[in-house]
């Protein structure tokens, strides 16, 4: 069993650190990553009079999926919104076909 965990907790890592091949980056933000996904929502959700999923995938508000309007969780096309390990920056990135929906991600960054 001790030899099980240290095994199971290296695949675990490895399938983890590989994103989906429909993710590319938009940028980066000195804002926090609740504020950049907060705009995001925002911006989509005026611009389109349709409903935004904001979900936290991660706790103490790290990380957050942002559904382009009509789109919702888990699959459908979003902003990937994470804290950068890279110090105190934020990172944007896309899921999913670019339909014009990464032009209201710019203004957040």
């Amino acid at each position: 069993m001790k030899k099980i965990l240290p095994v199971l907790v290296v695949a675990l890592s490895a399938c983890a650190a590989q994103p989906p091949a429909d993710v590319h980056p938009v940028g980066q933000s000195q804002h926090a990553p609740k504020a950049v996904a907060q705009c995001i929502a925002v911006n989509w959700a005026n611009a389109s009079g349709q409903t935004v999923y904001l979900q936290y995938m991660l706790a103490n508000e790290m990380a957050f999926d942002v559904y382009v309007p009509g789109q919702q969780p888990p699959s459908g096309s979003a902003a990937i919104v994470r804290q950068s390990f890279s110090g105190a920056a934020t990172s944007v990135s896309f899921r999913g076909p670019d339909n014009n929906a990464t032009s209201a991600i710019s203004p957040c960054l």
